[in-house]
């Protein structure tokens, strides 16, 4: 700001008046200090500004940088947090990067609170990490911990899917399981649950696997290897997440099965990629921009009110169905 001011013939703090847009300069002081702003290269620095306050305004997020859906959830953290005058950091995981790392990069950068999307900690790290700052977890439950949380009701999606499979006639649906992701173990119980309700006990089939597209793909090798050796293909698939489910349909279509007429899938999340694949993928929508906005108001509201108790926010899923659910072949193809 001395450079600034020196070239400008103006004092250091009409400077500082004017980068902070409050009154006390003329229009055309403005602009020339403006101007020579520009010429110097020089930028305020908010960060600075804000610490010297004691606050950075800054909400940091952990995501999986190969989750698509945690990138339409980044988009809308953006959004709400520009909204309410907070900047954003972000911190992925990945090989050899951990939930651990990623969140301490965050709050050594000075983040007021972290926002974590899709979290695999274990509760009593999630419930530690809460007591030493705001921390709320997007797309996971976490009861009794010091975490604030914003998940959709899984088991309701859940049943959407299986009642459309099932109203097209479908019996025989597999369902591929997320392992340790978010929302899995809800996933695969409600599966389980809705494969009972219709008396198709004797059917139930859950297929270990994750959240990624070598996870459909591993599963549609498995299906058209029984079938080679002369077991029939279940007409359905209720995949993990739309990632598993896109796997699966690229194993599948390259075996020449023809998707749905042959085999129905499903997937979960709706993710931006999801409608945009030559066939569209019939999938269960989690509302990603309502889920940032609950998740950067709940952080924002804490660092307002550290007495608040954990909240949590559960909001309604809607089956989206597109081109990859069709009725039941009368005989699955063997």
């Amino acid at each position: 700001m001395v450079d600034v001011a020196a070239k400008a013939g103006v004092s250091r703090a009409l400077v500082s008046i004017i980068f902070r847009d409050q009154p006390g300069a003329s229009q055309e002081t403005r602009e020339r200090v403006l101007r020579v702003a520009d010429e110097i290269g020089y930028r305020p620095d908010n960060a600075a500004r804000l610490l010297a306050r004691g606050r950075s305004r800054t909400l940091g997020v952990m995501f999986t940088v190969h989750q698509t859906f945690h990138a339409d959830l980044v988009e809308g953290i953006y959004s709400e947090a520009e909204r309410l005058g907070y900047e954003v950091l972000l911190s992925a995981t990945g090989r050899g990067r951990g939930e651990a790392k990623a969140v301490e990069a965050l709050l050594s950068h000075r983040c007021e609170a972290v926002i974590l999307l899709g979290p695999d900690t274990v509760a009593a790290d999630l419930d530690a990490l809460g007591r030493r700052t705001v921390a709320v977890s997007v797309g996971r439950r976490v009861p009794q911990t010091r975490v604030d949380s914003v998940h959709t009701a899984e088991g309701k999606g859940v049943r959407q899917a299986m009642d459309h499979l099932y109203e097209l006639g479908h019996r025989r649906i597999v369902h591929i399981d997320g392992g340790r992701g978010p929302g899995s173990a809800e996933r695969r119980r409600a599966y389980r649950a809705a494969m009972r309700r219709h008396g198709l006990d004797s059917e139930v089939r859950v297929i270990p696997g994750d959240h990624t597209e070598e996870s459909g793909i591993e599963t549609g090798r498995l299906l058209l290897a029984e079938r080679e050796r002369g077991e029939p293909l279940p007409t359905a698939v209720l995949a993990g997440n739309d990632r598993c489910a896109m796997g699966l349909l690229m194993a599948l279509t390259r075996a020449g099965v023809e998707v749905p007429r042959d085999l129905s899938v499903v997937g979960y999340d709706d993710s931006h990629l999801s409608h945009l694949m030559p066939i569209g993928l019939t999938t269960v929508r989690q509302d990603s921009l309502l889920m940032a906005e609950y998740a950067v108001r709940f952080a924002v509201e804490r660092l307002e009110d550290g007495e608040l108790e954990p909240r949590e926010a559960v909001l309604d899923p809607k089956l989206v169905v597109r081109g990859t659910s069709g009725p039941a072949p009368e005989q699955g193809p063997a």
